[in-house]
């Protein structure tokens, strides 16, 4: 979940710990990769490109490029320097705005997973956003989008807390949330200590609560046909929303 629209320095700290805290919890990107993968081919067999939007720190990605010559955008100068130190010189990591980067060119797919979305947070930046990844897409190239809560599975008051340690480095990290009309905020505490001394700030996260109607009506006015929502596909009761390009 990192192209959000606000200050750039919002991973500035929390980059380094980003894979430590998603890797100590078990977050399964090769299974998820291999999902993603799989319902591409399903839909476009003999797809060859990937572009992924959204990226991260390229914990997808990493994967991804089994199968595919990837490129990935994310927003965040701190998140797509670790993405880059992961995935080498081989692989184009863009720095921009999930709603309105401009590649000026297509790829058999298109994803923007880990629920990314939700960072579009109004209704208008939804359907910015989905317009722009369908503008990459190819002739009948496939877009696969996780879809963040939607209103009515929104657990206000909600507080979780993680810990992790490697050698030389523990890391926990408290989150308060709760909700503004359609928008969830998530309070994030970082506490990062190593031999060095510790360091502790935090980081907040507001995502926009879409209903499933308003993501399939996003992707209908991108132009995207077969439109198909798998409830429950992405971690919590999120859904994965696969759609296609039309073909000329």
């Amino acid at each position: 979940m990192t192209d959000a629209p606000g200050p750039d320095d919002v991973y500035g700290r929390s980059a380094g710990a980003y894979d430590l805290v998603y890797d100590g919890i078990g977050k399964d990107y090769a299974a998820e990769a291999a999902d993603v993968a799989d319902l591409v081919a399903a839909r476009r067999p003999g797809a060859t490109t990937l572009l992924d939007v959204a990226c991260g720190t390229g914990g997808h990605l990493v994967h991804l490029r089994d199968r595919f010559a990837v490129e990935g955008v994310e927003l965040s100068s701190h998140m797509a320097a670790r993405a880059r130190a992961r995935l080498g010189a081989g692989v184009a990591i863009h720095e921009g705005d999930m709603r309105t980067v401009a590649l000026g060119r297509r790829f058999d797919a298109v994803t923007c997973l880990f629920s990314s979305i939700g960072y579009a947070r109004t209704e208008g930046d939804l359907a910015r956003a989905v317009a722009t990844l369908a503008a990459h897409l190819a002739p009948g190239g496939v877009l696969v989008l996780d879809a963040w809560l939607t209103p009515g599975d929104w657990d206000d008051g909600h507080v979780d807390a993680v810990a992790v340690s490697e050698p030389g480095r523990a890391v926990a990290r408290t989150t308060r949330s709760w909700r503004l009309g359609r928008t969830s905020v998530l309070d994030m505490t970082w506490v990062v200590t190593t031999p060095a001394g510790t360091d502790t700030f935090a980081e907040r996260h507001e995502m926009g609560l879409f209903t499933a109607e308003e993501t399939r009506a996003a992707l209908t006015a991108a132009g995207l046909t077969s439109v198909e929502e798998i409830p429950g596909a992405v971690v919590g009761q999120r859904s994965r929303w696969i759609a296609v390009a039309p073909e000329p």
